[in-house]
């Protein structure tokens, strides 16, 4: 299934690993996706589920939440900055901090 994915800072992430926030915590916080609760029916997908992203430049492995569908629009989903969305976006923006928006196109595959 192809959707939109948004990559953005989530309030849990907090502002760096220096201000007392676990490597774990990290990790776990930054490899789950959000996504709306009618989307991940389709996709036959329950809460903790692994799914593979994939784009044309790269691939990632994470979670899925559901949303309270007011929260999220079908057909979006988001996921915080870290890892599995740098692997996502394109080199001149993976690297380069937070970009405001960088919706991109991706396919969702469950595992």
């Amino acid at each position: 299934m192809k959707m939109i994915l948004i990559p953005g800072r989530s309030a849990k992430q907090g502002t760096s690993l220096n201000h007392g926030k676990l490597k774990e915590e990290y990790i776990e916080t930054t490899s789950t996706l959000e996504m709306n609760p009618d989307d991940m029916q389709k996709l036959k997908l329950s809460d903790g589920d692994s799914v593979r992203l994939k784009n044309a430049t790269g691939e990632a492995l994470v979670k899925c939440i559901a949303k309270k569908p007011g929260d999220l629009p079908s057909g979006m989903a988001f996921i915080p900055y870290g890892p599995p969305s740098s692997q996502l976006m394109e080199s001149d923006t993976a690297g380069s901090g937070m970009p405001i928006s960088k919706h991109m196109e991706i396919e969702i595959e469950k595992l």
